[in-house]
Order: C-alpha cells, then structure tokens, then sequence
C-alpha cells in the first residue's frame, strides 16, 4: 500500500494538521470569494467542504494549494497552516515540497504523455529510486489503469484520467491529498470506486484528505467531519451523522423534504431568504 511521507509521531494524527482561520480571499481586489472562512483537517482523516457551485469551495483549496495567482486572486485576510507552519505566503511548488498535494476539477492531466509518464511527473520532489514501487502500488490501487500504463492519457475515459490525476498526487508521497470534485461528469460505478480508493488510502495509509464536493451525500459517505459554504464563507460544520440529520441539509443539499419524498431547489420558493444562516 502507498505510504505516506510523514515520519512525525502517531499522537499527531489527533491534531489539526491544516488550519485555516478567518481566510479572506479577493479577485481583482474588487469581488470577495471567500470571507472569514475557517476550519481545520486533523491527520489522518477526511474533511469534506461541501457547497452549491460558486459558494467558494474551490478558491479556498487554490488559496490553500498557493495557486490563486493565475485568475488574480489574492489573499486578503486571515491564515493557512500547514502541520504548524505558515503557508500562506509561500509559492505553489514549496507547499507541495511540504506534503500538500491538490489534484484540481478537471483532472489536467498532460493529455499528449502517456500515463506512465503522468505519474512520473508526479513523484519529480522525490528520489526516483522511489518511483517504480510507488508506481506498482498506485496500480494496486486503481487496476482499471494499469493495463492502460502506455497508453497516452488524452484517449482514456473521464474515469480513468481521474485515477491517473488522483494517482500522478500520489506519486509524491504526500502527507495531505486536496480534492476538488473528484466525481464530477463520472459515470457511478467509476465514482464508487474512486471512493472506496479514498477511503483505502485514509483507513491503510493514514493519508490526510480535504474532499471538495457538491456530491454531499457521496462525500458524507466517507468523511469523518464536514463544512458546508456558502456565499464564501462557512455556515454549517459537524459530523457526518449529524449533518445527513440536519433538517435544512436534507432539504436544501439532499432534495429531501418532510416525509422523505425528494426536492428540488428549483421547486423552493424564496429559496435563499428561507435559509436560515443567509438571514
């Protein structure tokens, strides 16, 4: 099974090994994406930052992955660490040599290499005698790509390029994997497994995991804690089990209304003025 780096002592896995306080993130110093968001990942489990499209999921894993830079946005306000160490000043390549590894919604994969190729470029901030066993053991986790390891990624499914790009992650051995839609245009058997991977990699490698997802019922699946956003900033946090009871989750996230019977948000009226925290 694919270890991970961390070589830090096991009562570790009980603290937060990213924090983030009181983010504030801005584009063109004029549209504020995200705003006093906070929340933290300890070691060893899975976070999922769950919202509608636009709550500001995505710009808080690019503020965290050091990547705002390219769409000219910028953070404004508040914090990112990283197993206790300030990030959110450093460049992109520099919070990967730490251990914080994003594979972004869309996969992005360099289409004209082949796969084998892919996950090499992955695993550039480790010692290439560590390649082939890391490689064999990315195989193991998702065999549907193995058989397809020379073939160039461009002509594989949207399924299988999302296993290379959850596997070209790997390659580096990092001590915390950010994903962002990870089940998004996938057919669902292909989505079933890449989550039981997820949940493989968190249960027999200890691996770190913030999940972005709109999926909330897919992604409460496997998670140990969960965030719900909205209009760029935190409204709802707790456990799974208490968020799939929480009646406004049901109705607004889940389509699920008094009864059991299934919604719609298109169906609600007044939808934004009904909900509680947005009042």
């Amino acid at each position: 099974m694919i270890s991970t780096a961390s070589t830090e002592p096991a009562t570790l896995s009980k603290k937060a090994m990213l924090s983030i306080n009181n983010l504030q993130v801005f584009y063109d110093h004029a549209v504020e994406a995200v705003r006093d968001v906070s929340l933290e990942v300890g070691g060893g489990r899975i976070v999922a930052l769950l919202g509608s499209n636009g709550a500001g999921k995505s710009t808080v894993l690019k503020a965290i992955s050091g990547v705002l830079y390219p769409e000219e946005g910028e953070i404004t306000g508040g914090g990112v660490s990283f197993a206790g160490k300030a990030i959110n000043k450093l460049p992109a390549h520099e919070i990967v040599r730490l251990g914080l590894v994003q594979v972004p919604e869309g996969r992005r994969l360099f289409d004209t290499l082949t796969v084998e190729e892919n996950l090499l470029m992955g695993g550039y901030v480790r010692p290439s005698s560590e390649s082939a066993e890391t490689m064999d053991s990315i195989f193991k986790l998702f065999p549907a790509i193995e058989a397809h390891r020379n073939r160039v990624s461009g002509y594989l499914s949207g399924g299988q390029q999302q296993m290379v790009a959850i596997g070209r992650a790997l390659m580096g051995k990092p001590k915390m994997l950010l994903l962002d839609e990870p089940s998004l245009g996938l057919a669902p058997q292909i989505i079933s497994e890449i989550f039981q991977a997820i949940r493989k990699l968190r249960d027999e490698s200890g691996l770190t995991v913030l999940l972005v997802e709109q999926n909330a019922q897919l992604a409460l699946s496997v998670a140990d804690y969960g965030y719900f956003m909205e209009r760029g900033r935190v409204v709802l946090d707790d456990t799974p089990q208490k968020l799939l009871a929480n009646d406004d989750v049901k109705e607004f996230y889940l389509g699920v209304q008094e009864g059991g019977e299934r919604r719609s948000m298109r169906d609600i009226k007044h939808y934004k003025r009904r909900k509680r925290w947005l009042s």
